[in-house]
């Protein structure tokens, strides 16, 4: 019983974490294997969770019962709502988080967890049976440890290599030792490798900066959360500062000159980079024309001095480093602690798997995370999650849960994963979703609840919770129909400088002015008379709502699970609705437009494109078919119409022509 478990997980960064604790709390005896326990949920790079994209990921990863949602809402340091300026589509969530509470949080959730067993050892070999199933993992110590499900989770970890100027050393992040030997497993199974390379700046001492010399960032008092059932009540106050910086002519300089000193323009690095995410040498190279550029000092822990210096990521000899930094106003003394440095790895071809992320080659191996070409902690907590919930399918014997396009962020990065593949580390922006004003952070709960009920990891106490919401939303969309009376419709209008033209108007409809916001709106109908005046025009519609003495006794406690809306005031006709529904309300009526064309679009993309396709298809007999188009998708073999759309080099015509013979 010490060597045989029901799912194996390799890794335990963020894409481990997640497929380690799904399998573990669905019942499966899951062993969680890592070259180093201590590097449990590690943020090897920023100290932070969230940002555009990132942030809907991360409340789709709770929405579907993943764990790093409450453990960045436990550890954050620093909080804000990105893109407020601009519409609640990318509204994004991000955190500081303190990474080494956050990683002894992860191990601890780990070690705890029943029915996980977490060991430290080396995976050296992938085994499968005589027939080529997969049956367990051998350690570099020559332990066979068997199971009928294996997920590989190797983060950049896969034969990697950290580069700083002409310097190699073979190990992994931040000093962490790598996988020496599984890659050659993996090309011995028949996958082809590739090199990626990614990298990351030095972490300065805090107090050898003047912090004068730069901006500080300061966090938001409203207490956001990432996942609905934190309760964060984090103040500015309480939270470390950022700070904004910027680069001069003397920076770029000093680069320009020491540009073939650089592992990529000196021709070290094989790897293809982050296009989203590049060196300081990149952004000389690539923007030449700019005088400057921004970066964010940033505190890793209250633990320690070190701070990360966002944006200025290099490969460059150490010595030039320390001209690099100091000639930045404010970093003139600057104290270097760990050096920037760069880092090439191994990984698949993501097309190699379907959309559940199991192996074409190999049933019951599983991929997640930077392995599969990603960037990012929160890509990776994501894939890690649904190849959790896929592994535990496959030994269940039953079906997988498929996330289309259309409903999560989530769904949008293994489609392209697995139906366009990535030539470069894949990170997820909004640009990428066709449907993001559907998208939206605030209602992930809502738009995968059929998903995690499948999934099974959500608690009662959260299905209800999510179930209140949507029955809540349903009262509320009766309740805004009330008509206001004209001098309170007039009195609030004209405050926000909106016209009134001697209209009745409902509550919905006002909420359509283009000077309307859920803050305005809410602060200004909190109030008794109102309340009282709409209760005597339309009893039925406020029956059993008793109005609240204060629009303090409005708060998470009383209304059960907070969601994930800002905690707000409550108006009064809305004051039995927990605040997650009446900002969601909010949202569906200020867009209604907007929202039922995307949705008209989105179902009928669906209905063309879920048009199933037999996995034994024989492309090669379609007449009509050109022949690059037979070759992907012969090669690519995608289980519905819309993932063929999507293959790079099949055209609409080719569509067009698939669809007639599957119809036939």
């Amino acid at each position: 019983m010490d060597f045989a478990f029901d799912a194996i997980v390799v890794g335990i960064g963020h894409a481990g974490v997640e497929a380690a604790l799904a399998l573990a709390r669905l019942g499966n005896r899951t062993l969680a294997l890592s070259v180093s326990i201590d590097n449990a949920g590690y943020l090897a790079c920023n100290p932070s969770i969230g940002g555009t994209a990132k942030g809907h990921l991360v409340r789709e990863v709770d929405a579907l019962g993943g764990e790093m949602g409450k453990a960045a809402d436990k550890t954050m340091t620093h909080l804000r709502m990105l893109n407020l300026s601009k519409g609640v589509a990318v509204h994004s969530l991000r955190a500081q988080i303190d990474k080494y509470e956050y990683r002894d949080h992860i191990k601890s959730i780990l070690e705890n967890q029943p029915n996980l067993y977490l060991r430290q050892g080396e995976a050296k070999k992938i085994l499968t049976d005589k027939d080529g199933k997969i049956c367990g993992v051998e350690t570099v110590v020559g332990i066979q440890y068997t199971a009928s499900v294996v997920v590989l989770a190797c983060g950049v970890y896969l034969n990697s290599s950290i580069i700083v100027g002409s310097s190699i050393e073979n190990i992994g992040p931040s000093g962490f030792p790598r996988a020496n030997y599984l890659a050659d497993s993996l090309r011995e199974l028949g996958f082809v490798l590739r090199r990626f390379k990614t990298g990351t700046p030095a972490r300065v001492k805090r107090d050898s900066v003047d912090l004068n010399k730069l901006e500080i960032q300061p966090g938001e008092d409203t207490p956001y959360s990432f996942s609905a059932e934190s309760k964060v009540s984090l103040k500015t106050k309480q939270q470390v500062h950022c700070y904004l910086g910027y680069t001069n002519k003397t920076t770029h300089q000093i680069i320009s000159d020491n540009l073939t000193k650089s592992p990529k323009y000196g021709g070290l690095i094989k790897g293809a980079g982050a296009r989203y995410c590049p060196s300081v040498e990149d952004k000389i190279v690539r923007f030449s024309d700019k005088e400057r550029h921004p970066f964010f000092l940033e505190p890793e822990s209250n633990r320690t001095q070190e701070c990360y210096v966002q944006g200025l990521s290099t490969g460059l000899p150490a010595e030039i480093q320390f001209k690099l930094y100091r000639s930045i106003e404010g970093f003139e003394n600057v104290e270097i602690m760990r050096d920037a440095y760069a880092i090439e790895y191994d990984c698949i071809d993501p097309t190699e798997l379907y959309a559940s992320l199991e192996s074409k080659r190999h049933s019951g191996l599983f991929f997640a995370g930077q392995i599969n070409g990603t960037s990012g902690y929160e890509e990776a907590a994501a894939q890690g999650l649904v190849a959790g919930i896929n592994a535990n399918k496959f030994l269940k014997n039953l079906p997988p849960i498929i996330l289309p396009r259309e409903s999560s962020y989530t769904g949008v990065l293994i489609d392209d994963l697995t139906t366009k593949g990535t030539e470069e580390p894949y990170r997820m922006m909004t640009s990428r979703a066709e449907y993001r004003l559907l998208l939206r952070q605030d209602n992930a709960d809502l738009r995968l609840f059929e998903e995690a009920q499948t999934a099974g990891l959500l608690s009662k106490k959260r299905i209800a919770a999510v179930k209140k919401k949507i029955k809540d939303i349903e009262k509320g969309r009766e309740l805004l129909k009330v008509k206001l009376p004209k001098e309170r419709t007039k009195k609030y209008l004209e405050k926000i400088g909106e016209p009134f033209h001697d209209q009745v108007l409902t509550l919905e409809e006002v909420i359509r002015r283009n000077a309307v916001t859920y803050e305005n709106f809410m602060a200004e109908f909190d109030t008794r008379s109102d309340f009282v005046c709409l209760q005597g025009q339309n009893r039925d519609a406020v029956k059993g709502i008793k109005p609240r003495s204060s629009a303090a006794e409005h708060t998470a406690e009383s209304d059960g699970v907070r969601g994930y809306a800002p905690e707000f005031n409550t108006l009064y006709i809305l004051s039995s609705l927990i605040p997650a529904a009446s900002y969601d309300l909010f949202i569906e009526v200020k867009y209604q437009g907007y929202l039922q064309r995307e949705k008209a679009a989105a179902h009928e993309a669906r209905r063309v494109g879920d048009l199933q396709i037999p996995m034994d298809f024989d492309y090669a007999a379609i007449k009509g078919l050109r022949n690059e188009a037979k070759e992907k998708l012969q090669k690519l073999r995608p289980l519905t119409v819309g993932q063929a759309s999507r293959i790079s080099g099949v055209t609409p015509a080719d569509i067009t022509v698939l669809i007639f013979y599957l119809k036939k």
